[in-house]
C-alpha cells in the first residue's frame, strides 16, 4: 500500500528538476526553433514581391472629343414693329412656317399716305423750278460778257479822247465824258458778276430744297412701309402674332412686338470643351449627334469656337450646323456630340490599374524585362465599359494589374501575366 505514494514522489521530483534545474535547456530548444523560424521569413522577405501584370499591345482607336451639349435654332428674333397704330390683320398662329418676306402684322395706314402724297406734290413742284434756274445761269454770264465789252469800248474811247486832246483836236469835255463812260461800263461788269453769282446760288438753293423734299418723301415712304411688318427669314412662328386691334406701341416696353420666329434649318448643336481637349477640336471637323429621343444620328460641321473661355467654368463654346430639313430637330434638345479627332495609339487597361507618384501625377506602373518596376505618365483618353484607353505608353508593355499600390519604381517584383493568375 505504500508502494504508490512513493511512485508519485518520484515522478514530481523529476518534474520538478527539469522545471527548476535544466530551465535552460529546454528555453533553448525553443530559442532554437524561433531562429529557424525568423530565418525562414527573412529569406521569403529577401525573395522578390510577386505582382499581376497584363501584357497590352497598343491600338490605334477614335480619339472623338464627346460632348454633351443642346439644339439651338441658328436664328431666332422677336419682330418688332418700328411704328405705332392698330393692327389690322388676321393673326397666323404659333407653328405656322413662314416665307422669307411674308407679311406677319399690318398697321392701319391712318394719314401717312396723304403726308406721303403731300411730300412728292412738293417735290414735283420744287423740280419743275430747276429748269428755269438753270436758264438764269447763262443769261447772267451773257451780260456779264457784254458789260466786260462795254468796258473795252470805253477804255477805246478815252485814249482816243486823250490823243486827241494833246493835238487840240477834243475838249476837255469829251475826255472827261470819255472816263465817265469807262467808270459807267465797269460798274455795269461788277453788276452782271453779281446777277451771275445770285443765278448760281438760286440754282444751288434750288437743290437743296430738291434733296429736302426727296428726304420728305422717303421719310414718309419709310413710315408707309413700316405698316407692313414682314418675316426677315424664313421660319416657324414660336408665338401667335399680335392680335386683330391691338395697338402698336415702339416706345412702350414690349408694346411692339409682332411675334417671335425660329430659323431651325439649319440647326445648331451648341456644347462647351474643356481646356484640356481645345486642340483636338477644329472648325470644319466632321460632328456627329444623337439627342436622347432618337437613335438616328445626325450629322454636320463644327462652324464656331470660341477664342475665350468662360469665366466660371473654363470651357470653351463650340457650334455645329447640321440640316434639319424636315424640322424634326426642336430648339433645347439635349444631345450627345461626337467631333472627330486624329486617330492615335492606345491601350485598354482596367482602370483600376491607374495609379498616382509622389507628385499626384496620374499613370501605370509596369515591369520591365529586367523585372524592375517603372513609372509611366499616361493620358486618359476614353472612359468605356471595358476598360479606359491610355495614351502615352510603349507599344507594347507589362502593365501591373494587382500590386501596383505597393511597389515603387525601381524596385525589382516577380510578375504573374494576368490570364495565368485567373
Amino acid at each position: 500500500m505504500r508502494l504508490i505514494p512513493i511512485l508519485s514522489a518520484v515522478v514530481v521530483t523529476v518534474v520538478l528538476y527539469f522545471l527548476v534545474v535544466d530551465r535552460d535547456v529546454i528555453t533553448g530548444e525553443a530559442a532554437s526553433e524561433d531562429m529557424v523560424a525568423s530565418a525562414d521569413q527573412g529569406t521569403e522577405q529577401a525573395a522578390a514581391m510577386t505582382v499581376v501584370t497584363k501584357r497590352s499591345t497598343a491600338q490605334t482607336i477614335d480619339t472623338a472629343v464627346r460632348l454633351r451639349g443642346q439644339t439651338q435654332a441658328v436664328r431666332q428674333l422677336n419682330v418688332m414693329a418700328e411704328t405705332s397704330g392698330k393692327v389690322i390683320s388676321t393673326p397666323l398662329r404659333k407653328g405656322v412656317f413662314v416665307q422669307k418676306g411674308q407679311v406677319l402684322c399690318e398697321i392701319d395706314p391712318g394719314t401717312r399716305p396723304a403726308r406721303l402724297a403731300e411730300a412728292e406734290a412738293r417735290l414735283a413742284e420744287i423740280r419743275a423750278r430747276r429748269p428755269e434756274a438753270t436758264a438764269r445761269i447763262p443769261e447772267a454770264e451773257a451780260r456779264l460778257q457784254q458789260a466786260m465789252a462795254q468796258v473795252a469800248e470805253a477804255r477805246i474811247n478815252d485814249n482816243a479822247a486823250q490823243r486827241l486832246s494833246k493835238d487840240g483836236y477834243a475838249s476837255d469835255a469829251r475826255v472827261a465824258a470819255a472816263q465817265a463812260g469807262i467808270r459807267a461800263a465797269e460798274a455795269g461788269v461788277k453788276a452782271a458778276q453779281t446777277g451771275v453769282e445770285t443765278a448760281r446760288a438760286g440754282l444751288l438753293s434750288l437743290e437743296a430744297n430738291i434733296r429736302s423734299a426727296e428726304a420728305a418723301v422717303q421719310a414718309a415712304q419709310t413710315e408707309v412701309n413700316r405698316l407692313r411688318v414682314i418675316a426677315p427669314f424664313a421660319g416657324t412662328l414660336e408665338s401667335d402674332t399680335a392680335e386683330y386691334g391691338s395697338l402698336m406701341q415702339p416706345n412702350a416696353p414690349s408694346g411692339a412686338s409682332c411675334a417671335t420666329i425660329l430659323q431651325l434649318d439649319p440647326m445648331k448643336l451648341v456644347a462647351f470643351v474643356p481646356e484640356t481637349q481645345i486642340t483636338r477640336v477644329k472648325i470644319g471637323a466632321r460632328a456627329l449627334g444623337r439627342i436622347t429621343s432618337s437613335e438616328t444620328p445626325i450629322e454636320g460641321i463644327v462652324t464656331f469656337l470660341a477664342r475665350s473661355a468662360d469665366p466660371q467654368t473654363r470651357t470653351f463654346r463650340v457650334e455645329a450646323e447640321v440640316p434639319n430639313p424636315n424640322l424634326l430637330l426642336r430648339d433645347g434638345q439635349t444631345v450627345d456630340i461626337a467631333i472627330d479627332a486624329a486617330g492615335a495609339k492606345a491601350h485598354l487597361l482596367p482602370a483600376s490599374a491607374l495609379t498616382l507618384n509622389d507628385q499626384g501625377t496620374l499613370g501605370v506602373r509596369t515591369v520591365g524585362a529586367d523585372g524592375i518596376v517603372q513609372f509611366i505618365p499616361t493620358q486618359l483618353l476614353r472612359d468605356t465599359a471595358e476598360g479606359v484607353w491610355l495614351g502615352g505608353l510603349p507599344e507594347t508593355t507589362d502593365v501591373i494589374v494587382v500590386g501596383q499600390e505597393y511597389v515603387r519604381a525601381g524596385v525589382k517584383v516577380a510578375t504573374v501575366q494576368a490570364e495565368a493568375a485567373q
